[in-house]
């Protein structure tokens, strides 16, 4: 169940982090996806490493939509670069 959960979280956090940030994506529903459950889990990861989360804690829906944008914006310069180049 908490798989789903995170699915479902990342989804809604993808989705918001691309409205957040308009512009053209390359990438589809699965790429929505996973850039919201990688976004959780760097906000995560940032939050243990700061002290804000204890090692069983995870982000909450705010942290995992930050990520998310990080996230996008970091694959947006690898696109960009791998385009133009």
């Amino acid at each position: 169940m908490q798989i789903i959960g995170a699915i479902i979280i990342g989804l809604i956090a993808g989705i918001i982090a691309k409205l957040l940030m308009p512009g053209r994506d390359p990438g589809g529903f699965i790429v929505t996806i996973l850039l919201g459950i990688a976004g959780a889990w760097v906000a995560t990861m940032l939050g243990r490493a700061v002290g804000w989360y204890s090692p069983g804690d995870a982000a909450g829906f705010i942290g995992a939509v930050l990520g998310a944008i990080v996230i996008l914006a970091i694959y947006r310069m690898v696109v960009g670069r791998r385009e133009r180049g």
